[in-house]
């Protein structure tokens, strides 16, 4: 099986739980109040040690801005006791260059909440690598070239950062064998016209150094973002990739080709309501702002509250939240939200239970 976590896809039907609590809210503002995220993105910095030429939060400014350990400690505890199951730390800024982000992934695991992080990889260290491949589900590396080269110029950072996420890989690989940690060690190429030569080079260069899976995914625009320079790319021409891709398909190794998001560039939204937000996931910045959804980060009509200065709970029971469910159902335009988003398979299957088709009772 090419795509075992369902990259490509969506796990939301395994929260029944959730997705009926939601349903039977219905159009109850004071039970939808009540719902809660399953999952969350977190930016523990705002600062980046890379400018990618694809970069899709460029406009919020790479600012130096970090989370202090203890608090967002406390945020993520409370984010437990009202039934977050899982966080993400990625976000505006570079994850890694938080210095004590071992230790927060640490706290998760001690407060039962499953962890992640996407992260250039560039500030893997010695130090780090332990706490965080004991602790966390996953870690996905982005990694967009198959030579420092390219790297250098899709990355737009010193070519030896190439090198070194390659050698951190290895000490990623040895570290999970020598303590028989569990934690999935994936890497992701964003597809874009510089790199598409080098997937099968990078496919077969992380497949030798022992990771799990390589993802292969399409460009998006994002809604805000300053960079223009691929929202015309055509991957009709690239999905004959795939085939070649998946002969290095293993027991052990597995290329993730996003196909099926490709081909959704074409034929757009297939729901008409955006469900998820501000539901079933939240993103929360460097700054403490706690958002509904990643692509409207800084827009008000998305921001609950701060999480600097409020808990958990008073920013998402808020009346600004509130305010945002009324719109969202109301008023949001999806045709101009960015396409294939982070729910948009979310998306595609809550509707589907809101808008039954014929014969959907024969199971």
């Amino acid at each position: 099986m090419s795509d075992k976590y369902a990259i490509d896809s969506h796990k939301l039907s395994f929260h029944p739980t959730r997705v009926a609590q939601w349903i039977e809210a219905s159009d109850d503002l004071e039970k939808l109040k009540n719902i809660y995220p399953i999952y969350v993105e977190i930016s523990p910095v705002g600062a980046c040690n890379h400018r990618c030429t694809f970069c899709g939060v460029d406009y919020i400014g790479y600012q130096n801005i970090r989370w202090e350990a203890d608090l967002l400690k406390q945020r993520l505890g409370e984010m437990a006791q009202k039934g977050v199951k899982s966080v993400m730390f990625a976000g505006e800024g570079e994850p890694l260059l938080h210095k004590e982000l071992d230790d927060i992934i640490e706290h998760c695991t001690n407060i039962g909440l499953d962890s992640s992080i996407t992260t250039n990889f560039v500030m893997l260290n010695e130090k780090n690598v332990y706490k965080i491949f004991k602790n966390a589900s996953w870690v996905k590396i982005s990694i967009n070239a198959g030579t420092k080269e390219t790297y250098s110029q899709i990355h737009r950072t010193k070519a030896d950062d190439f090198d070194k996420v390659l050698e951190n890989m290895k000490l990623a690989v040895k570290t999970r064998k020598e303590n028989n940690f569990s934690c999935t060690l994936g890497a992701q190429m964003l597809l874009l016209p510089e790199n598409k030569d080098e997937a099968l080079v990078l496919a077969k260069k992380v497949k030798e150094l022992g990771l799990d899976y390589l993802v292969i995914k399409p460009y998006s625009q994002h809604l805000f973002s300053e960079t223009k320079k691929y929202k015309d790319i055509d991957y009709k021409p690239m999905l004959e990739l795939e085939k070649e891709l998946e002969k290095l398909n293993d027991e052990h190794f597995n290329v993730v080709f996003r196909s099926n998001t490709m081909k959704k560039l074409e034929t757009g939204h297939s729901y008409k309501k955006c469900y998820s937000t501000p539901y079933f996931w939240a993103h929360l910045m460097a700054n403490g702002d706690l958002y509904g959804c990643s692509a409207y980060l800084q827009q008000s009509k998305f921001c609950y509250g701060n999480l600097k200065e409020s808990s958990f709970e008073t920013a998402w029971e808020s009346e600004k939240r509130l305010a945002s469910i009324t719109y969202v159902k109301e008023k949001l335009d999806i045709s101009g939200c960015r396409a294939n988003c982070r729910m948009d398979e979310v998306n595609r299957y809550l509707w589907r239970l809101k808008n039954p088709q014929n014969h959907d009772n024969f199971i």
